[in-house]
């Protein structure tokens, strides 16, 4: 399989379906591990992340995980094959900017993905469709305990799992969904909430995790302590929380619909011909005008849209995407126009290549 084929498809978590996909995109759980022979990445020399790299390649392929795994050796790709990755949430910035031997596993439909030598030497994630963090934690769980029969992980009886952060120590464990929150953004009540997470120590961030913008109004919620928590306390706090926002979007989107009908459908209608119609058009006002309409087919403004359509070209809009399927080297200009190009040959339907 090469990176290209990425951008003919989506991951099993931008499927638009699942439970309360209207607002959750996807349900995400992710494990920092350490070798407890190595030091940790800060300290290790190039020689020791060879070694690193070494073992846990052999241990996740002896583990068999997976009978279609993908094994990458990311510090020999391309930088715009490094971002792609960034971009389809399979690995974080800091391993494609990072230095010396590292690697990244995952499979075919992107439902797990793995990361070599980040800032821990190993970090675990699976990702689903939807609301299902118990599901999530189920299948990471399996993996972790694969990989711990082939590896000694670094491990304290008092303290737990050792980790490169310490507010990882304990479960090295990170729960998080990611949620659309349009209107609560339109109804200027997203910082209420933001400030209500922040006092029960949940985490908000960007689209793309930690120290991102938040981009299409998509808000990753998380834990932000895991020391002297269990796994399954950290994945319930999560649990319990979700439904609450989920409750005062819907709510919000109830209140656009009775109280400014008219100016919400503008705002859809305006949005989705902009995308249709544009010449060119920058990743950050696509990223706002498909969020306009993601909330648009969910309210049954536009009839004629999915949203899994809609998650796809949140993905398959962004810059590594649109350089991977042309097949060249884009400058800003350059991709603003390939985006408009792509946005109206897929919601037109042109030449009937939607994904090509």
């Amino acid at each position: 399989m090469e990176l290209k084929e990425l951008t003919q498809n989506s991951g099993e978590w931008l499927r638009g379906n699942g439970p309360e996909a209207d607002i959750v995109i996807s349900s995400r759980v992710r494990l920092a591990r350490n070798l407890a022979e190595f030091p940790f990445i800060s300290r290790a020399t190039p020689q020791d992340r060879v070694q690193i790299e070494r073992v846990l390649h052999d241990s996740v392929i002896g583990s068999k995980i997976s009978d279609d795994l993908l094994y990458i050796a990311v510090d020999e790709l391309e930088g715009v094959d490094r971002q792609l990755l960034v971009e389809r949430h399979l690995i974080s910035r800091e391993l494609a900017e990072g230095q010396g031997r590292r690697a990244a596993a995952f499979d075919k439909n992107e439902r797990f993905s793995l990361m070599i030598n980040e800032e821990d030497h190993l970090r675990i994630q699976v990702m689903q469709s939807g609301f299902n963090l118990s599901s999530v934690w189920e299948q990471i769980n399996g993996i972790d305990d694969a990989i711990e029969q082939k590896v000694t992980y670094a491990f304290h009886q008092r303290l737990g799992y050792l980790t490169a952060c310490p507010t990882n120590v304990g479960t090295g464990m990170r729960v998080s969904v990611m949620l659309h929150l349009p209107a609560l953004v339109i109804t200027r009540q997203i910082e209420k909430v933001f400030r209500s997470l922040q006092k029960i120590s949940l985490a908000v961030r960007g689209l793309f995790g930690e120290g991102s913008q938040a981009m299409g109004d998509f808000y990753q919620i998380s834990n932000q302590i895991t020391l002297g928590r269990g796994e399954p306390e950290l994945v319930q706090q999560v649990t319990d929380i979700v439904p609450v926002i989920i409750d005062y979007e819907r709510q919000a989107r109830q209140f656009l619909l009775k109280e400014s009908q008219e100016d919400l459908h503008d705002r859809v209608s305006r949005a989705y011909g902009i995308l249709r119609t544009a010449q060119r058009i920058s990743s950050e006002e696509t990223m706002h005008l498909l969020s306009s309409v993601r909330m648009g087919v969910n309210l049954g403004l536009i009839p004629d849209l999915q949203i899994a359509d809609i998650n796809e070209l949140f993905i398959h809009t962004q810059p590594a995407h649109l350089q991977k399927r042309t097949g060249g080297e884009l400058g800003s200009a350059e991709r603003n126009v390939e985006r408009a190009r792509y946005l109206r040959q897929y919601l037109n339907k042109e030449n009937g290549a939607s994904k090509n």
